[in-house]
């Protein structure tokens, strides 16, 4: 039993990073209807920039508490990943609004590859994989033989935080409910007085901020490239699709489920590698016999 809780704690850990990307996946396409693949690449910028600041930080303040850097690093990743997304939409998503969608994801693709490749060319440390510096200390704990790590925790319940307040903000906020009337119906927004390019704006500036949390927590536990957004990226478009494109609970939902795919996978069978092929087959058969995820509802086409 202690081995299964063990990994139960390692599943609630890489699903709560998957979680807070595909959230970004499910917002997005909530109000334009459109997959930002790119997002996973944003992610990736998102641990480069926590990496980077967290360094100069340890550097300039080396006497400060690392919570405190922690924390400003935290931010800074977030606004800084805030800041290029939204850039990515004006210059690149925008112009496309009224352009076929294939024109949108190729473009998305294109973006993806683009800051892939940047970060290899002009990165500073090269593309060597990196680690963000402990600022929060790993040291371990053992409670009835199951051990687990003050990151690890940490990485759990900051995701909760993030996750909780999202659902606030969505549920109860104005831009939440600007948010959801432009879902609902995006050409009869503007005639109320929402101004839809903010919104829009802002909802990938929130996208990308919150996938900026997962980027700095990740960085921390695991190592950075500058191709890691690929793999993780799609992991966090398959959690959102599994949950209910979107729906946020759902990105929440379907990004657990495929962390523990990728725990128990060896687990229970006889190599990691079958990973790929179970997170695929289940999206497959999701598809099958609930089109629009285990929380997503279908949308009649409005005439």
């Amino acid at each position: 039993m202690e081995y299964w809780f063990q990994q139960f704690l390692n599943a609630l850990q890489v699903g709560s990073v998957y979680a807070l990307i595909a959230l970004g996946y499910t917002m997005v396409y909530g109000i334009l209807v459109m997959i930002n693949f790119a997002h996973g690449d944003v992610f990736m910028v998102s641990g480069y920039l926590a990496f980077f600041v967290s360094s100069l930080l340890l550097g300039v303040a080396a006497g400060s508490p690392p919570l405190l850097i922690f924390v400003v690093t935290l931010l800074a990743a977030m606004f800084g990943t805030a800041l290029l997304s939204v850039a990515i939409e004006r210059l690149a998503y925008k112009p496309l609004r009224n352009a076929p969608r294939v024109s949108a994801v190729i473009t998305a693709l294109g973006v993806g590859l683009f800051l892939e490749n940047f970060m290899v060319a002009f990165s500073p440390v090269g593309p060597a994989p990196r680690v963000i510096p402990a600022l929060i200390p790993a040291a371990n704990h053992t409670v009835m033989g199951v051990t687990f790590s003050t990151l690890q925790v940490a990485i759990i319940a900051v995701s909760a935080l993030v996750m909780l307040l999202l659902d606030l903000l969505v549920r109860r906020s104005l831009l939440g409910i600007a948010m959801r009337a432009i879902a609902w119906e995006k050409s009869v927004v503007p005639l109320m007085g929402v101004p839809l390019d903010r919104v829009i704006s802002l909802t990938f500036a929130l996208g990308a901020a919150i996938a900026a949390v997962g980027g700095t927590l990740y960085g921390m536990a695991y190592t950075l490239d500058p191709y890691m957004g690929i793999r993780i990226g799609w992991w966090a478009f398959i959690s959102a699709v599994v949950g209910g494109i979107g729906n946020v609970r759902g990105a929440m939902l379907g990004g657990f489920i495929l962390g523990f795919v990728e725990i128990f996978t060896p687990v229970i069978l006889p190599a990691s590698s079958y990973r790929d092929l179970v997170a695929f087959c289940l999206l497959l058969v999701l598809l099958i016999f609930r089109p629009t995820g285990i929380l997503g509802r279908a949308v009649g086409q409005k005439v």
